[in-house]
C-alpha cells in the first residue's frame, strides 16, 4: 500500500509528465479499440455474406424440374455448397410484388409468366464461389449468372487490408508508448536521485526503490486503457445508428455489449503487461545498482 501512495504522490507532483504518459497510452489503446471493432465488424460482415446466397442463376423458360434438380444436386454434391434455395416463378412473383408494393403501375405490368425461375447458392468459403459461378454458366439451360464477384472480392481485400494496417498502427504506437514512458519515468528517476541516495544509504533495497516507478507506470498504463476504451465505446454508441442504416439487412450492429468488455479485459492485461515493461525498462536503465 505504501508503494502505492508513493507513486501517486509522484504523479501528482508531475501533472503534466503525467498527462504526457496517459495520453499517449490513451491514443494507442483508443487505436486498438478502434481497430478492433472494425475487425470484428468486417469479419461479421464477411461472415454474413457468406453464409448467404451470392450466387443466383436464372433458368430459361424451356428448363424441366428434372435438369433444374440435377444441376442442384451436382453443385451439393460437389462438397463446397453450403445451401440451395430454389425460387419458382410464383415466389418470384410475390417477391417482386413485396419489394414495389408501393408502386402499382409497376405491379399491374409484371406477371408470373415473364419472371425467371432461380437457383440461389452458398458456400463454405466465399472464396468458391468463383467456381460455383463458373459451373452454373456453362449449363445450358441456365440464362443468366448473376454474382456480385468484385464486390466479393473487395470485401475480402479491405479486410485482410484493415487488418495489416491496424496491427502495424498499434505496434507502431506501442513501441512510442513504450520509448516515451522510459523517457518521463527516467526524468522522475534523475529528479529524485537525492532522496534514492538517502534510502539506500539506511538500508533500503533495489527493489524497494524501483517498485513506485513500476506502479506509476502500471497506473498511467490502465488510466490509458479505460479512458482508450471509453472513447472508442462513446464513438460507437454515436456511430452506430448511421451504421446499422448503411449496413441495411446485415446484423452486425449493435455489437453485444460482452464484446466490448471483452476487449477492455484484453486492454487492462495489455496495458498491465505494457506498462509493467517499461517503467521496468526505465528503472533497470537509470538505476543500475
Amino acid at each position: 500500500m505504501k508503494f502505492f501512495k508513493t507513486a501517486w504522490k509522484n504523479i501528482r507532483r508531475s501533472p503534466y509528465q503525467a498527462f504526457a504518459a496517459i495520453f499517449i497510452m490513451t491514443l494507442t489503446f483508443l487505436a486498438f479499440s478502434l481497430f478492433a471493432i472494425i475487425f470484428y465488424g468486417s469479419s461479421e460482415v464477411v461472415s454474413y455474406f457468406e453464409s448467404k446466397p451470392q450466387v443466383t442463376a436464372f433458368f430459361k423458360d424451356e428448363a424441366k424440374e428434372e435438369e433444374i434438380d440435377s444441376l442442384k444436386n451436382s453443385l451439393t454434391e460437389s462438397g463446397i455448397v453450403s445451401g440451395t434455395k430454389f425460387v419458382s416463378k410464383e415466389e418470384a412473383l410475390k417477391i417482386y410484388r413485396d419489394q414495389n408494393k408501393d408502386d402499382p403501375l409497376l405491379l399491374d405490368l409484371v406477371t408470373a409468366d415473364i419472371l425467371p425461375a432461380s437457383l440461389e447458392i452458398s458456400t463454405f468459403v466465399i472464396d468458391d464461389l468463383t467456381l460455383v459461378s463458373d459451373t452454373l454458366q456453362k449449363s445450358e439451360i441456365v440464362e443468366e449468372v448473376v454474382f456480385q464477384k468484385d464486390v466479393v472480392s473487395t470485401l475480402t481485400s479491405w479486410t485482410s487490408a484493415i487488418r495489416k494496417i491496424g496491427v502495424f498502427v498499434v505496434v507502431l504506437l506501442a513501441v512510442v508508448s513504450v520509448f516515451i514512458m522510459v523517457i518521463i519515468i527516467g526524468i522522475k528517476v534523475s529528479q529524485k536521485r537525492g532522496d534514492i541516495e538517502t534510502m539506500r544509504l539506511i538500508g533500503a533495497g533495489s527493489w524497494y526503490v524501483r517498485m513506485p516507478f513500476i506502479i506509476e507506470g502500471v497506473i498511467y498504463g490502465l488510466f490509458g486503457a479505460v479512458v482508450g476504451w471509453l472513447i472508442s465505446y462513446g464513438i460507437l454508441l454515436y456511430a452506430t445508428p448511421k451504421l446499422s442504416y448503411f449496413l441495411k439487412g446485415v446484423p452486425v450492429f449493435p455489437l453485444s455489449p460482452s464484446f466490448m468488455f471483452s476487449l477492455l479485459g484484453v486492454e487492462v492485461l495489455f496495458a498491465l503487461i505494457l506498462g509493467t515493461f517499461s517503467s521496468y525498462f526505465a528503472v533497470l536503465r537509470y538505476l543500475k545498482k
